[in-house]
């Protein structure tokens, strides 16, 4: 694992209802490939795309819940996430990470910008395209 120095703050999106002290951990199914169960629990340290995150789980998990955004630290050491950097964009433009160890949560934010109808709506294409072509995940 290459270890990143980012210092955060940190966000992780999603439809659970958690509590502060909560631990996130990796070894769930993947929303948009449920085939798929992941290595690693990831994470940004950009607020608005945790916010995409979580209306991305709400969506692509129909009655699943409420899209929330949660303040989060790492309890080890975490990564790059390679799904989004180097390979296929240059650098860590959307600062995304991921670990094998948990994330604690240190409260919910409330405080992050929802997707308008329209960018929902191509969000929803550009999911079922990458379902379709079975896009490549690293994990």
């Amino acid at each position: 694992m290459s270890v990143t120095k980012e210092i955060g703050p940190f966000f992780h999106g999603t439809t659970a209802d958690l509590r502060a002290g909560d631990l996130l951990t990796a070894g769930f199914r993947l929303n948009y490939r449920p085939e798929v169960t992941m290595n690693h629990i990831y994470f940004t340290a950009l607020r608005d795309g945790a916010g995409l995150a979580a209306e991305l789980a709400a969506e692509l998990v129909p009655g699943s819940g409420t899209p929330r955004v949660y303040e989060v630290e790492p309890t080890g050491e975490f990564e790059d996430d390679p799904n989004v950097t180097d390979k296929k964009f240059p650098g860590n433009p959307t600062r995304s990470y991921r670990s094998s160890e948990p994330l604690r949560i240190v409260g919910e934010v409330g405080d992050w910008t929802r997707l308008t109808p329209e960018a929902l709506e191509q969000w929803r294409e550009r999911l079922s395209a990458a379902a379709a072509n079975r896009a490549e995940i690293i994990n």
